[in-house]
């Protein structure tokens, strides 16, 4: 392998599942040789089998339906709003100006501190878990965009200006074709940390999803239950990243030569 040489899609495969594979099988190893008590980590076909109990019998699929909403619910209502937020702010400086500074302030608020006043202001319904959600990922999303805006490349700008393009005409015809795989790319990215706060927000005040699985396993020192839910976090982690990875390949193929 060199520095930045691309590897073919095969090995590239075979490499990620090759990692899985070797995490599992050091996982037994620990559990099944007795080196940690399965009180304190199940073994892999303990989990399997709790994760297929707690599917078949305890309706789990519909946490799992209400995690993934509620993610999607607060993400979607982020980006629709950071989106032309972070875009004004990276194409007029006089905008960024004015928003960068509390923007900046916001960002390093923990999205967790706010759920007992959120709890207060809408309840323990679906509006605070969105609210959480939308919390943790709005500031972050408008930074991003507004960066990935502003560092378009000034020769195009020049050129766009040169050729007679207007104000409105440079920001619709260059700043954001310009900008948007990496805005795609910020996406994808701050979309898995979406799943850390919906998590939290369920750990504390919940009656379904994942994250209240999770909190009810632990009063049952249930950890091979609590290991399944936070596999299937995982899990659709990754299903979504590849998602969008096709998506951004198929959107922008000419920004991805090479990765």
């Amino acid at each position: 392998m060199k520095p930045l040489t691309p590897v073919a899609p095969g090995t590239r495969i075979v490499l990620g599942v090759g990692f899985f594979v070797l995490f599992f099988c050091l996982w037994a190893a620990v559990t099944f040789g007795g080196l940690v008590s399965k009180t304190f980590l199940a073994d892999p076909i303990t989990m399997v089998a709790s994760g297929w109990r707690l599917l078949t019998q305890f309706d789990f699929a519909t946490d799992i339906g209400m995690t993934v909403w509620r993610v999607l619910g607060g993400f979607v209502i982020a980006a629709g709003l950071a989106l032309p937020l972070g875009v004004a702010m990276g194409a007029y400086k006089g905008i960024e100006a004015f928003f960068e500074p509390f923007v900046s302030f916001a960002r390093y608020l923990p999205a967790s501190a706010f759920i007992p006043l959120l709890i207060l202001w809408a309840g323990i319904g679906e509006a605070q878990k969105l609210a959480v959600i939308f919390i943790g990922s709005f500031f972050q999303l408008v930074l991003m965009i507004a960066v990935a805006v502003g560092n378009t490349r000034r020769d195009l700008v020049e050129a766009a200006y040169t050729l007679g393009s207007s104000d409105a005409s440079l920001v619709k015809r260059v700043l954001i074709p310009g900008a948007a795989p990496e805005i795609a790319e910020i996406l994808r990215m701050v979309l898995g940390w979406a799943w850390t706060y919906v998590i939290v927000a369920e750990l504390i005040g919940a009656s379904s999803g994942i994250g209240h699985m999770i909190t009810d396993s632990q009063a049952l020192l249930a950890t091979d239950q609590i290991i399944f839910g936070i596999l299937v976090i995982g899990l659709i982690g990754l299903v979504s990243d590849f998602a969008f990875k096709a998506l951004n390949r198929k959107l922008f193929p000419w920004a991805l030569l090479g990765r």
